[in-house]
C-alpha cells in the first residue's frame, strides 16, 4: 500500500519483527530502548494493552507480532500521533492497534478505568527543573524531560487503568529506580522483575527495566540477568542482535 511521507520523513524496518515504522530526524525517533521494552514487557496473549508516551507508536508494533492483544497508544505531540497511526496502516495493522491524541494525565476521558491488562511506556527521563539544560527541539525536549509527565503522573494513571493484577513495564534510567519504586508503592503496584542493561561489561548499567503488578504482594521481586549491548569489538552481542535482526 502507498503511504504518504511529509518532508524528513523515511521509513525504517526492525528486521527481528519484519515491522516498518515511519521515523523523521526532525522528532522523537525510536531507540534501542523501545526494542527492550517491547521485548522485556511480559504482554499477554490476548486482552487490553495500552502503550503510555508511544510516540511514533514503535513500542505498540514491535509487540505487535507477540500477541493477540488488542493495542491501543497514546501520544500527546500531535505529529508524533499522526506518524504512529500511519505506521499502523503502513504495517495493516488497523483492526489490532489504535492510538489516542491526549495527555496521559486525562487518560480515563478515553479508557475506562480498571479495563487495562498491561501497561508499557518509555517516559521522559529527566526531572523538570528550572535551571534544567533542554534540547532546543521542543519534541525532543518533551520527550526526554518530565514537562508535560512525571513517574508520579504515570503510575496514578497506570493503577486506574489496570485491572486487578494488571501489569506494567517501563523502560528507564538506573538513578530513578528509587522514584520509580516509591511512585509504584504509593499507587498500588509492587515491583516483581528489573533488569539492568549495561553498554559493555565494564561500564555501569544506563538502563532499567522494571514491571510491576497492580495490587500484587509486596514480596517475590526477581532481578534478571544483566543484559550487554555492545562487546569489547563494539558490535551488538547476540542476544541485542536477535532483537534487532531476528539472528544472533
Amino acid at each position: 500500500m502507498t503511504t504518504k511521507l511529509f518532508p524528513g520523513e523515511r521509513i525504517d524496518q526492525l528486521l527481528s519483527q519484519n515491522i516498518q515504522i515511519i521515523q523523521s530526524s526532525d522528532v522523537f525517533s525510536f531507540s534501542l530502548d523501545a526494542v527492550l521494552l517491547a521485548h522485556f514487557a511480559s504482554i499477554p496473549k490476548r486482552g487490553a494493552i495500552v502503550d503510555f508516551c508511544a510516540g511514533n507508536g514503535a513500542i505498540g508494533l514491535f509487540m505487535r507480532p507477540r500477541t493477540q492483544a488488542n493495542i491501543t497508544g497514546v501520544e500527546l505531540q500531535e505529529k508524533l500521533y499522526d506518524m504512529a497511526q500511519r505506521s499502523i496502516e503502513l504495517n495493516q495493522f488497523n483492526d489490532s492497534m489504535t492510538m489516542i491524541h491526549a495527555d496521559i494525565k486525562n487518560i480515563t476521558q478515553f479508557i475506562k478505568p480498571d479495563s487495562v491488562d498491561f501497561i508499557t511506556c518509555n517516559p521522559p527521563y529527566f526531572k523538570e527543573a528550572p535551571n534544567s539544560k533542554k534540547n532546543p527541539n521542543p519534541y525532543l525536549a518533551i520527550a526526554r524531560h518530565e514537562i508535560h509527565l512525571s513517574i508520579d503522573d504515570v503510575c496514578q494513571q497506570a493503577s486506574k487503568l489496570l485491572k486487578m493484577n494488571g501489569k506494567i513495564a517501563m523502560v528507564h534510567r538506573p538513578d530513578r529506580l528509587i522514584d520509580i519504586l516509591h511512585s509504584m508503592e504509593n499507587n498500588r503496584i509492587a515491583p516483581k522483575r528489573i533488569q539492568f542493561v549495561y553498554p559493555k561489561t565494564n561500564k555501569e548499567a544506563n538502563t532499567l527495566l522494571i514491571e510491576g503488578i497492580k495490587d500484587g504482594k509486596t514480596d517475590g521481586l526477581r532481578i534478571l540477568p544483566p543484559l550487554y549491548v555492545y562487546g569489547e569489538d563494539n558490535e551488538y552481542l547476540p542476544d541485542i542482535k536477535e532483537m534487532l535482526h531476528g539472528t544472533k
